[in-house]
């Protein structure tokens, strides 16, 4: 449960609050101290979907949600339900890489236009911080997706910039999300349950695992610790998606693997920060803080005074973080709730 003082009788939004984030959130903040919490989203069968389980599961607390449709898209319907908010989790996107490949336009209208669509009316509302969500696929991008994000982190800090002293605007950027809608363990499980051999686009590709919890768990560090521009990662482990592959089939059954090669815009490994960034940033721990490049564009007293360090010798990467062997990414796996949900009925 979120205990945080912050939250007492205020109101916090979530754009894309039907999604796997969304619904996580929810899990852990039905029962703290907001007064209400606003589900901000387009589709309204997955709304209606979330209400009917609320009204189920939480009759008790299910009342303190609100439902909100609209596009990030379109400003005005942000507007509408924006009112009265104290706090903003951003997490609506397009985060399909193949899908953003084909329709990169797409991408840039929500990814991009949507984030400024949605600081720029959480400024002229008064809400008092946002938090957005991002993707290692911003870091040295190489695909459409991973472009539109990392412009919408560009549109952040632009707009951190001149919110500062009114919204204090910030960002977290993390790995792939475990049993996240579109993720490959799901997939994995569906093709074991056919008898069909698990498909596997490169053995020696790695990945960052994080589960949703954890998700949160960095949206909450960030909100507490977050200033103007300030972008979080998680210290993340890592696996190959051959180990990972292996820890599926350990769990659920060994049905072979078919090699398939990479899809539309896939990387070897995936960044959680630069090289360039790594300069920049902060141990805390469990995570890291990049700080905002402070500098303006009066580049003169720049060129006069000089920059010597400008990037670190490494970046941090699913390649260098912690590797995780099949029985360690097992263990990983299981700290789901799809997972161990799923197991549970595979076992009955």
């Amino acid at each position: 449960m979120i205990t945080s003082k912050s939250f007492k009788d205020k109101t916090l939004m979530i754009t894309g609050g039907t999604g796997s984030f969304g619904s996580t959130v929810l899990k852990h903040f039905l029962d703290s101290d907001l007064a209400e919490i606003r589900i901000f989203s387009r589709d309204e069968k997955k709304q209606d979907d979330m209400r009917h389980q609320l009204n189920v599961n939480h009759p008790e607390t299910a009342g303190k949600v609100k439902f909100y449709i609209g596009d990030v898209r379109n400003i005005q319907s942000v507007r509408d339900a924006i009112q009265g908010v104290d706090y903003l989790f951003h997490a609506a996107a397009l985060k399909q890489v193949p899908s953003c490949e084909f329709f990169p336009m797409e991408a840039v209208r929500t990814n991009i236009e949507g984030t400024d669509n949605v600081l720029h009316a959480a400024v002229e509302a008064g809400v008092k911080r946002v938090v957005c969500l991002s993707t290692d696929k911003a870091a040295y991008p190489i695909n459409a997706m991973g472009i539109s994000k990392a412009m919408m982190e560009k549109v952040i800090g632009a707009n951190a910039r001149v919110a500062a002293g009114k919204t204090t605007i910030c960002c977290t950027r993390y790995g792939n999300v475990m049993c996240s809608r579109g993720s490959v363990i799901p997939l994995f499980i569906d093709q074991i349950k056919a008898g069909n051999p698990i498909t596997i686009t490169d053995p020696n590709m790695t990945r960052f695992l994080m589960n949703l919890d954890e998700a949160v768990d960095l949206v909450m560090f960030a909100f507490e610790h977050g200033e103007p521009g300030d972008l979080f990662v998680q210290k993340s482990d890592a696996s190959t998606i051959h180990d990972l592959a292996k820890a599926v089939q350990g769990l659920f059954g060994d049905t072979g693997t078919k090699i398939i090669g990479t899809r539309h815009g896939e990387k070897l490994y995936e960044t959680l920060m630069t090289n360039e960034e790594c300069v920049r940033s902060q141990d805390m721990g469990d995570y890291f803080r990049v700080l905002p490049d402070g500098r303006d564009l009066n580049y003169d007293k720049f060129f006069v005074k000089g920059q010597v360090e400008t990037m670190s010798n490494e970046s941090y990467t699913s390649h260098n973080t912690n590797r995780l062997d099949i029985e360690a990414t097992k263990k990983k796996i299981l700290t789901t709730d799809y997972v161990k949900d799923t197991l549970e009925k595979w076992n009955k």
